[in-house]
């Protein structure tokens, strides 16, 4: 996965969006904190892996793919946040069920959000890609995703959102 070219579009994104809401020199870490946790939260709601009481499917693999890129925005704007931009090797193994590995990003967040160390930044990102793999999504995919929704986003602040 090319993450100098994905952290250089979100760097411009943030950018964007701290100008236009006038955040210019703010700590925002525990607002995207809260912002992934919930982005987490929506992903596994829509792949509904964890609803054991209930027959109905995950949503359609693009939502999924949408909802999980909207995550990849979130731990790259808080690697550029604390300054971790450098590649990250995606080792691929996962282990375990999808809920697992969902509950494995939880705690990664929940670690890095309390040492911000780049170490846990990387434990995050390394425990959301094996989520990935366990969803079947491809870098190519997640990539193309990604540039589809930073577009969106932009659009968005232009409408007001």
């Amino acid at each position: 996965m090319n993450l100098k070219k994905l952290y250089e579009m979100q760097k411009a994104l943030d950018f964007h969006i701290e100008m236009k809401h006038g955040l210019e020199n703010q700590d925002l870490f525990d607002q995207k904190v809260l912002a992934l946790l919930v982005e987490v939260g929506e992903l596994a709601n829509e792949t509904r892996c964890f609803k054991f009481w209930s027959k109905k499917p995950s949503s359609p693999r693009e939502t999924v793919l949408e909802e999980f890129v909207d995550g990849i925005h979130f731990i790259l704007s808080l690697g550029i946040e604390c300054g971790f931009t450098s590649e990250i090797e995606f080792m691929g193994e996962s282990k375990g069920s999808i809920t697992e590995q969902f509950n494995d990003v939880f705690r990664t967040i929940s670690s890095f959000q309390k040492s911000r160390s780049e170490s846990d930044y990387r434990n995050l990102f390394r425990s959301f890609m094996n989520l990935a793999n366990l969803l079947g999504f491809a870098t190519n995919d997640i990539e193309e995703a990604y540039r589809v929704k930073n577009e969106v986003n932009y659009e968005r602040q232009q409408n007001g959102y």
